[in-house]
């Protein structure tokens, strides 16, 4: 069983930066693919970044050339790196194994506005 848990999320003005971090419990982090998440309110919660244990990556079309999602296994730790952010990324981002999901963490809040 694998706990995760999101942090770096915050208020920040469009155009800005953050950088989250999901930290994994367990000691099988690195056989497993990871995602990040993200929900809205009142919208399903999709996938918006992938990376394999290989250290491969895709992203959605959304935050493709502005998100980077980056692993260290060493630390059991996923990072994703956003920049010029948008209003519309403004939602509770959630990390998880990928393509079969394990339970889900507390998620942290990511709000985009002026």
């Amino acid at each position: 069983q694998v706990q995760l848990v999101e942090s770096g999320g915050g208020l920040v003005q469009p155009g800005g930066s953050l950088r989250l971090s999901c930290a994994a419990s367990g000691s099988i982090f690195s056989m497993y693919a990871m995602g990040w998440y993200r929900q809205a309110p009142g919208k399903q919660r999709e996938l918006v970044a992938r990376i394999t244990n290989t250290g491969s990556t895709n992203y959605a079309d959304s935050v493709s050339g502005r998100f980077t999602i980056s692993r260290d296994n060493a630390k059991n730790t996923v990072y994703l790196q956003m920049n010029s952010l948008k209003p519309e990324d403004t939602a509770v981002y959630y990390c998880n194994s990928f393509p079969i999901n394990r339970a889900w963490g507390q998620g942290t809040q990511v709000t985009v506005s002026s």
